[in-house]
């Protein structure tokens, strides 16, 4: 049992990718990597069989404010954490709540100590400060938590990103402090990332990581990116922090995104990537696959009886026909919207190792200039 260690394994000529190993507790993750989100302890309409077989998962998150609030630190502590109460045995991240901080900006109220929120489920009042935050990932179980931080809106005016800035700093230093302090839980070893902010600001995102750099953390992490800035300003951004942030720790940019975001920010040295997007978009009937973006609701497919995808290697994707997922998505069957977040999940894994593949092989910069093109193609 120890510290997250990261190994690199190569890297891309002409780009700033490389591929890496991160060795965990819980075992070892291959970089690049896809984190599926498991907000509530489970990945949207996905099992965990599915995740290990089918999308190849090697790595989940848990949602630090909802495990919180549902079911609670009672039930989770008694279980012996999130991997025993959800049966995953696999590495799990948990984020720090942080993110609510900026997309609950309705319920909630920013101060020195820490935020104060109102329970989206009973309106109940909790105070989260850094080192309740700390407290509560403990507690879930996470192999890698994170620090306590503000996510600034976009767009807002460089005041406002470099007060928050420093707010997340000083809350870092609450975090770094009170988490060496305490014990690990459950017989492993919990890792903690601080988290780069500064909005679209370059010098704020340069000073943020050095402060973060400082540290010495095992892994180091991207945020306030993906909320709504133009693609151009994140992908500037993103290479910014990771030509600042350590050469030698993993560089994880929380959030993003869509398949041609995560090729170029993979693209500029990012080395973890997780959100919502494969599984939330899968539930609305939009499909990401090797050949393009299907939205499998249009008449087009009712009689398409071709596979999903048969292009990633996924018995999963080949086994269904796009005709049989249209017929379950418009009768609306649960079963259809299992089948399209695995398969959206499936994809995204696939990607992620592909491009890992391209890196190793050295011709990762013109695989990935031809596959954008092709990802973004509405099919």
């Amino acid at each position: 049992m120890g510290a997250l260690t990261f190994a690199l394994e190569g890297g891309a000529p002409g780009s700033a990718a490389r591929a890496g190993r991160i060795t965990t507790d819980h075992g070892e993750i291959a970089t690049p990597i896809f984190m599926p989100v498991g907000t509530v302890g489970s990945v949207k309409a996905v099992s965990q069989q599915q995740l290990k077989q089918d999308v190849q998962a090697q790595i989940i998150l848990g949602n630090t404010y909802h495990l919180y609030l549902r079911p609670g630190l009672e039930v989770l502590e008694k279980a012996g954490g999130l991997h025993r109460f959800n049966g995953w045995d696999r590495p799990i991240l948990t984020d720090s709540g942080g993110y609510q901080v900026f997309s609950l900006s309705g319920t909630r109220k920013i101060q020195e100590e820490g935020v104060v929120f109102q329970s989206h489920i009973d309106g109940s009042r909790h105070l989260f400060s850094p080192e309740k935050v700390m407290d509560i990932q403990r507690t879930i179980g996470g192999d890698i938590v994170m620090a306590f931080d503000e996510c600034p809106p976009y767009p807002c005016e460089r005041k406002y990103a470099e007060r928050s800035m420093h707010l997340t700093h000083r809350w870092l230093d609450r975090c770094w402090t009170h988490f060496h302090q305490t014990p690990d839980k459950y017989g492993y070893t919990q890792n903690l990332f601080p988290i780069v902010q500064g909005s679209v600001f370059p010098e704020l995102r340069k000073a943020s990581c050095e402060y973060v750099a400082s540290k010495g953390a095992v892994g180091n992490a991207i945020g306030g990116l993906s909320v709504g800035e133009p693609e151009e300003e994140m992908y500037s951004i993103c290479a910014a922090c990771c030509e600042a942030l350590p050469v030698d720790r993993p560089r994880y940019l929380m959030g993003v995104g869509t398949p041609w975001n995560i090729l170029e920010c993979i693209d500029r040295g990012v080395d973890m990537l997780d959100c919502v997007l494969p599984t939330r978009n899968g539930r609305n009937a939009m499909l990401f696959t090797s050949k393009g973006v299907i939205n499998i609701d249009n008449k087009k497919w009712e009689l398409d009886f071709s596979p999903i995808d048969d292009g990633i290697g996924c018995a999963f994707s080949a086994y269904y026909s796009k005709a049989y997922l249209r017929h379950l998505v418009k009768a609306k069957e649960i079963l259809g919207l299992t089948i399209a977040s695995v398969h959206n999940l499936a994809f995204y894994l696939w990607l992620v190792g592909e491009a890992r593949k391209r890196i190793l092989a050295g011709d990762f910069s013109s695989w990935k200039r031809e596959q954008v093109e092709v990802l973004k193609q509405r099919l």
